[in-house]
């Protein structure tokens, strides 16, 4: 079976790249400063290999850009971002462009969302980047109240939707039911995806070590009910893991070594387990990518 491959973590490659990038704009930085810098990381993950692309509209909130500059610039920086991620598809692919739906309230904190002040942000990211995406992406996903608000500004869309959750890095001795950071069980929020008319199921911006018993849950979830047709996916990070008081805004989160054969290794695991799209999230760079096609050359 073919494996998709995603991308990797663009603000880390920006930041890699020296391109401008700090917190708490995160990629917004160099969208704003150096848009030609975001081209140049799509291009490092086309050529790494990837057959679908994230626009850089993941930090295009106002958790990142603050309520003023999101009021004033946020139509035209989501737009920017996805036209620039087509241009780079176009003359770098030919590869897919996902248009990037994010925390609307910040990510790894559940407890910020409100779905009445979410709803205008999330209606505000998919008008603009619309014209020029394959699919949408809604990622790191933390809570089934947040999956629900982005399937409802979804809901007259034609285009695929794919909804990546973010789980609980704390890994138990034993645990058996794999959890989103919110605390609510995998399970629960796949059905609550398949409700919203999901196309895939993924995991992403967590540990790799997380990944395998959540695809395993989901797969689970699935037999069970003879669906078929549903696909699913990981793309983890190389942080460390993201313990839940943490705040996005507040520092750069520690990166871990996670070795290129390593994260193939995990990779493999996940596409046993299910996964056909497989890419990476924060910390996981072009080399990772190459690595990754030997899951279609084995």
């Amino acid at each position: 079976m073919s494996i998709t491959i995603l991308d990797g973590g663009m603000g880390r490659e920006l930041q890699r790249m020296g391109a401008p990038f700090r917190q708490p704009e995160w990629s917004a930085e160099a969208l704003i400063k150096a848009p030609d810098a975001v081209k140049k990381a799509h291009q490092h993950f086309l050529e790494a290999g990837s057959s679908v692309i994230t626009v850089n509209s993941y930090a295009c909130v106002p958790f990142h850009l603050g309520e003023e500059r999101f009021r004033d610039w946020g139509d035209s920086l989501i737009h920017l971002a996805a036209e620039i991620a087509r241009q780079s598809a176009d003359e770098y692919g030919p590869a897919s462009v996902a248009g990037c739906i994010p925390p609307p309230l910040g990510s790894y904190k559940p407890e910020l969302f409100n779905r009445e002040t979410a709803l205008p942000i999330l209606s505000k990211l998919v008008k603009n980047q619309a014209q020029f995406v394959d699919l949408w992406l809604a990622e790191t996903i933390s809570s089934i109240a947040e999956m629900r608000a982005i399937a409802e500004v979804l809901e007259t869309s034609t285009l695929p939707r794919w909804f990546a959750f973010s789980l609980s890095d704390q890994i138990e001795e034993g645990k058996e039911v794999p959890t989103l950071r919110s605390g609510e069980p995998v399970e629960q929020a796949v059905n609550a995806a398949l409700e919203a008319g999901a196309d895939a199921v993924l995991f992403n911006c967590s540990v790799p070590e997380v990944m395998l018993p959540a695809l395993e849950s989901t797969a689970k979830t699935l037999s069970a009910q003879n669906i078929n047709g549903i696909q699913l996916g990981a793309y983890a990070n190389a942080f460390l893991p993201i313990n839940p008081g943490h705040s996005a805004n507040l520092a750069l989160q520690e990166t871990r070594e996670i070795t290129t054969g390593e994260y193939l290794h995990f990779a493999r695991q996940w596409c046993t387990a299910g996964a056909t799209i497989v890419g990476g999230c924060c910390g996981i760079t072009p080399a990772h990518i190459t690595a990754l096609d030997a899951l279609n050359n084995s």
